[in-house]
């Protein structure tokens, strides 16, 4: 089963971000860096990666056959996407037991999300 472990970020977590010393700061990339290597070698990492600032998000929208684009996020919110991994194990146990491995849980908080299989439905 695929699972989606998406990595949040709010205003608290990025003000304990800016606290940390460059140590720490390392410390948190290498601990991606190891999550990402593990999954790997275990052959349960599909992709993982973080996401650029909201601020430099386009939100596209299509109404009336004429696409609409404008700038930053849809919407004022208190939280925002930062990364994820795409993983695929053998339960959401196994995908949980993942998350918490994640460096961010330690400051905000990671959603683990299942994948929808649509391989079988007919359109």
């Amino acid at each position: 089963m695929k699972y989606l472990i998406l990595i949040h970020t709010n205003q608290a977590s990025l003000e304990v971000w800016d606290r940390l010393s460059d140590g720490q700061r390392t410390e948190f990339g290498l601990g991606h860096m190891a999550l990402s290597e593990a999954l790997a070698e275990s052959g349960e990492l599909i992709v993982s990666e973080g996401l650029g600032d909201p601020s430099l998000a386009t939100i596209v929208s299509v109404r009336e056959g004429q696409t609409m684009t404008s700038d930053g996020p849809f919407a004022e919110v208190k939280e925002h996407l930062a990364g994820f991994y795409l993983i695929e194990c053998d339960s959401i146990e196994r995908a949980i037991e993942h998350a918490a491995r994640v460096p961010d849980a330690g400051y905000s908080y990671v959603e683990v999300r299942p994948i929808l299989d649509m391989s079988g439905m007919e359109f």
